[in-house]
């Protein structure tokens, strides 16, 4: 065995995030594929958990990072410096999303995307009152905790921040909770880590207009719904409303890290004064990390990746026919397949990775395991996939 793949290593002096890791060993990855130093191949059905939205290694992906690399690494904290791939990135960013998101605050993660966000909103607003939905996601770090919906997440971190309301997701009633006191309200466009919850345009526009009443910004967090996922390129473009705060990251860095929360100029102008460096990033707008999303943007619209996605959603729901299944959600090529237990999941999510496919399960809904496959499958990779899902379903 090669030393640098050992799973003592790997236990031992890398911090772990649960008792069972997933724990396959990866020596190089290509396309919807990974591969094992031993040769074996699994079909990647989670891109990664929605990052690889355009693949493994995408050949314009690793030139544009090389071509950078050849240039310079990091050389100044965020916001000091004029750069070519950062300038490139947020110029591209404006020309695609609505005139009112025209300015980019670039940071390293999700998470970090939505404290900005948040931040952003308290500053501009001069409101403490935060709302936020039940079951929802939005990170791990305290703020970004403190407005997810997964009490049992949240319960040994406590005390988290004050002045956070909760309502239930796609519920016209609870809209009322929004009040000229609330500074935001932070949802999910589509909730992923509660099993892909979908709302309805109905619900999204009552929202939209009741921020807009009340003087409320609405911060959409599209980190695992964003980038194409849904069959536009940002999820919000399904419901017909626009937001004052966008939040992205994931599949937004084409294999890199890299998030951004994005504003109009006006709002994002708060953060530079009273005090000034009102929010502050070290590494966010790394120009290897802004090169790589300009080139997955870039892949996205070159190469069309938008207009199968519907067509390869259906071709993933219409093979998936089993008597075990309770219930498919989807929304382009997100999807959430719901099962009787937790443990039935825990076992057909094991059966498939011993067949070479992997899926995983969802941390706020464990009676439903995720597929979220780069949008570059072909329809006989789907094929072969379900195939297997659903011998690991027989199996379970």
């Amino acid at each position: 065995m090669n030393p640098a793949f050992d799973s003592a290593v790997f236990l031992n002096n890398i911090a772990q995030t649960t008792p069972q890791p997933y724990g396959i060993t990866v020596e190089r990855a290509e396309g919807v594929y990974l591969y094992t130093p031993d040769g074996k191949r699994y079909t990647d059905l989670i891109s990664g958990i929605g990052v690889s939205a355009i693949g493994h290694r995408h050949p314009k992906v690793v030139q544009a990072i090389k071509d950078q690399v050849d240039k310079h690494l990091h050389v100044m904290v965020f916001g000091e410096f004029i750069q070519a791939t950062p300038n490139l990135l947020a110029q591209k960013l404006a020309s695609l999303l609505p005139e009112s998101l025209n300015c980019v605050y670039y940071v390293n993660s999700g998470t970090e995307a939505n404290e900005g966000a948040l931040k952003l909103a308290k500053r501009y607003t001069g409101r403490t009152e935060l709302i936020a939905c039940r079951k929802s996601y939005h990170g791990s770090t305290h703020g970004s905790l403190s407005v997810s919906g997964n009490e049992i997440k949240k319960q040994a971190f406590r005390p988290l921040l004050p002045d956070v309301r909760f309502i239930d997701f796609n519920v016209i009633a609870d809209i009322e909770t929004i009040t000229t006191q609330t500074a935001a309200v932070i949802m999910e466009t589509i909730q992923g880590d509660a099993g892909v919850r979908i709302p309805s345009r109905e619900y999204m526009q009552a929202i939209r207009k009741r921020c807009t009443e009340t003087g409320t910004l609405l911060i959409l967090d599209e980190i695992q719904a964003g980038m194409g996922r849904t069959g536009t390129l940002f999820a919000f473009e399904q419901f017909g409303i626009i937001p004052d705060i966008f939040t992205t990251a994931k599949a937004f860095g084409g294999g890199l890290p890299i998030g951004a929360f994005v504003s109009s100029q006006a709002i994002m102008k708060c953060l530079t004064h009273d005090p000034a460096l009102g929010h502050i990033t070290t590494f966010g707008g790394n120009p290897v990390c802004c090169a790589s999303a300009l080139a997955t943007l870039t892949v996205i619209e070159e190469e069309g990746l938008l207009k199968d996605v519907e067509k390869k959603g259906q071709l993933f729901e219409s093979l998936l026919k089993h008597p075990d299944i309770k219930e498919i959600r989807r929304f382009g090529l997100l999807f959430a397949i719901d099962f009787e237990s937790a443990d039935k999941v825990s076992s057909i999510v094991e059966k498939a990775k011993e067949l070479g496919i992997i899926t995983y399960w969802f941390l706020s809904h464990p009676y439903s395991f995720r597929i979220a496959p780069p949008l570059t499958i072909t329809e006989a990779q789907i094929k072969e996939s379900c195939e297997a899902i659903l011998k690991a379903i027989d199996n379970a």
